[in-house]
């Protein structure tokens, strides 16, 4: 059966990345097969875990610039017939030619309930410090499609997380991950590539 084929885009340990390995080992993600995992930094802990599963696994370090390393992450896509780019805790914002060259075709999961807490300079803890500091008694996280505005593409799904008393940035940060962020980046994976899938047999 055809698959739709994933490109990963990862900077740190990659448990979202696992999420989505598991999810095609189980069949959960069926419509879609990953193809490569690209980090942006070299050593990081996703690429293990990307090895482990038999996918391959490269670095584009950044040190030419934005431009060289968009030029070198495109060349890598393209070689690799890569239809759906999903974005895993890929800590580096895409420029608006990039994410013009795949519209609707990269996803990302943010760890709040967007509009809250999104946007240039809200990324891993500092979401969660923010959702504490405000009083907030929900949040959650969002997967969206990427656009040149960081945070503000087209939602696709949410999820809320109850925010409990005594609760750190650290442990609010684990529960947001796993009863909304492995959950819904999964689900969004197969929803887009199923989606891919179907137009691809339209136009055939």
């Amino acid at each position: 059966m055809e698959k739709t084929r994933i490109a990963v885009l990862v900077s740190g340990g990659g448990t979202n990345l696992q999420a989505l390995i598991d999810a095609q080992r189980s069949g959960a993600l069926k419509s879609g097969e990953i193809c490569v995992v690209l980090s942006d930094r070299p050593g990081a802990y996703a690429l293990e875990r990307a090895k482990m599963a038999g996918i391959e696994a490269l670095t584009i370090p950044r040190g030419g610039g934005q431009a060289d390393f968009e030029e070198q992450l495109t060349q890598a896509l393209t070689e690799r017939g890569a239809e759906l780019i999903i974005l895993a805790g890929f800590l580096s914002i895409l420029s608006e030619d990039f994410t013009r060259r795949y519209p609707e075709r990269i996803l990302n999961v943010h760890p709040s309930l967007i509009p809250a807490f999104c946007g240039r300079g809200y990324y891993g803890l500092k979401v969660h410090e923010a959702a504490l500091r405000r009083g907030v008694k929900y949040t959650g996280a969002t997967v969206h499609f990427v656009n040149e505005i960081p945070d503000g593409g087209r939602i696709l799904l949410q999820k809320p997380v109850p925010v409990l008393p005594g609760d750190t940035p650290e442990t609010l940060q684990r529960r947001v991950m796993e009863m909304a962020e492995w959950i819904l980046l999964p689900e969004a994976a197969e929803l887009v590539s199923s989606q891919i899938l179907q137009e691809k047999e339209q136009q055939a």
